[in-house]
């Protein structure tokens, strides 16, 4: 994954960024025993998802330019000779 840049981009970020703090917010309120505080965390987990969808469609994401994203039609066999 370390050649295909996944996830550096700015919508991955901020969606696992806001999901991170749901999911913080949800064990918080586990253990204080408050269902409430829990969904309304595993709302904010939902929000992250969404937000780097958005994020995505409006360009910050990764472009599908990318040799990972291509047809294996169109690539070069493996060995092949530049």
């Amino acid at each position: 994954m370390a050649g295909s840049s996944h996830g550096h981009t700015p919508a991955a970020w901020t969606g696992v960024i806001i999901a991170f703090i749901g999911f913080c917010v949800a064990g918080a309120f586990m253990v204080m025993a408050q269902p409430v505080g829990f969904w309304v965390g595993m709302g904010v987990v939902l929000l992250g998802g969404v937000v780097g969808g958005i994020m995505r469609m409006m360009g910050l994401g990764q472009k599908n330019e990318h040799p990972v994203h291509q047809v294996a039609g169109q690539r070069e066999p493996a060995g092949a000779k530049s």
